[in-house]
């Protein structure tokens, strides 16, 4: 019995995480972004868009690098899609329209190309003091986008040439909002910012299982660890359970923090532009610290120290994260808070994560199972992430599918 229930543990922790790593995009930005210039009296603006996502919106079939002859033949179709997707009124209900001017590419290094659609809102004669504002792109399509506006310009907030503070994050389920143009936003972007750290936590899949094989063992302690109490009980499999909640609850939140330590400071290397990697690098080394986090559940690596490997992957982590938010969240006059903001909602992200793990594992930690739990589930996680090591270092996409005779 003892074999077959090891197979089932096995058999399900690999199913649900393939399921995961098949289902999810790792790292993905899925964002667009809704630009708007505020003079005294009219208003300009732009959407910016990938041609991934205008492939998924609009059934384009648009190449990822793009010029504007390839672009002009779908500008109609585009330019419909935009104006039935968003909406700008005053809020005294008076309807401004959506008139297109010239549009633009912006080439990114190690990124897509983003086409910008440039236009002025027509019938704004004096400036409202609040502004409704409609953003539902691609929501449909894929429920995890989110649409981030950022006011570029807008002299009455002495705000010139920003592209680092954001306004509002749009979503599913809040398509509809105000913004005021009256009150400092500040603290709104600020806000906006830890709202994105979180967000960029929850979707990225790498990050999460990364925290998950260094949660695994948090609930006990290696028979050699030489911290560990002699009042535990009995090993099970070189394993001791843990006695307290706190001190272990507490010793995963000091990795974790260093972890978050480790990726603030790679972040703000990229973000002043003295460190830069290839995305293909960062993200490959990404894939291997899950590999070996995990492995060094079953055979440590650095007996008694593991916040070692938080703190040495944490820094290429960092540089994920940067590759994410590309030019848009990390550069201007609002850097620092950006960086801060962001950095805060990451942590609270992972917080958030351990809270909802680790009270779990604590309760079945004294079960005879869980030293399969924790050997099996970082098997699993080893292959999940040399799967997808080999995809990113090769650039290629396997069909594990087939691997697996599914």
């Amino acid at each position: 019995m003892k074999r077959s229930l090891k197979q089932t543990i096995t058999l399900f922790l690999f199913g649900f995480f393939l399921l995961l790593a098949g289902k999810t995009e790792a790292h993905a930005p899925d964002q667009s972004y809704l630009y708007l210039r505020i003079y005294k009296e009219s208003i300009a603006g732009r959407f910016e868009m990938t041609a991934k996502d205008m492939n998924k919106a609009m059934g384009l079939n648009l190449p990822d690098r793009l010029t504007m002859e390839i672009i002009q033949p779908h500008l109609e179709t585009i330019y419909t899609y935009l104006k039935n997707r968003s909406d700008f009124k005053a809020d005294t209900g008076t309807p401004y329209t959506v008139r297109f001017v010239e549009p633009t590419v912006l080439s990114l290094k190690e990124m897509e190309d983003f086409v910008r659609f440039h236009f002025e809102l027509d019938g704004v004669d004096v400036v409202p003091e609040n502004l409704e504002i409609l953003y539902n792109v691609l929501f449909d399509k894929d429920p995890r986008h989110r649409g981030l506006l950022i006011i570029e310009y807008n002299w009455k907030l002495g705000v010139v040439d920003n592209e680092a503070l954001f306004s509002n994050v749009y979503s599913p389920e809040n398509t509809q909002q105000t913004l005021s143009l009256a009150e400092a936003s500040i603290w709104k972007g600020f806000v906006a910012l830890v709202k994105l750290g979180v967000w960029h936590i929850w979707i990225g899949l790498d990050h999460i299982l990364f925290i998950v094989a260094l949660i695994l063992p948090a609930v006990v302690r290696r028979k050699e660890d030489e911290f560990v109490p002699l009042s535990l009980s009995t090993a099970r499999d070189g394993w001791h359970p843990v006695e307290r909640f706190k001190p272990a609850f507490f010793y995963i939140l000091k990795i974790i923090t260093f972890f978050t330590i480790a990726h603030s400071i790679t972040l703000a290397l990229a973000a002043l532009d003295i460190i830069n990697l290839p995305s293909w690098l960062v993200e490959s080394i990404i894939a291997f610290s899950i590999a070996l986090a995990a492995l060094h559940n079953i055979k440590p690596l650095i007996k008694g120290k593991e916040w070692l490997i938080a703190f040495g992957f944490g820094l290429f982590h960092g540089f994920g994260f940067a590759s994410v938010l590309g030019e848009k969240g990390l550069s201007g006059d609002y850097m620092i808070l950006s960086l801060l903001g962001f950095n805060l909602g990451v942590e609270i992200g992972q917080v958030l994560i351990i809270c909802m793990i680790f009270p779990i594992l604590f309760l079945i930690r004294r079960l005879k199972i869980y030293p399969a739990v924790i050997k099996y589930g970082s098997i699993v996680l080893i292959f999940i992430a040399l799967y997808w090591f080999v995809e990113r270092v090769f650039g290629i996409e396997l069909a594990w599918g087939a691997y697996l005779g599914l």
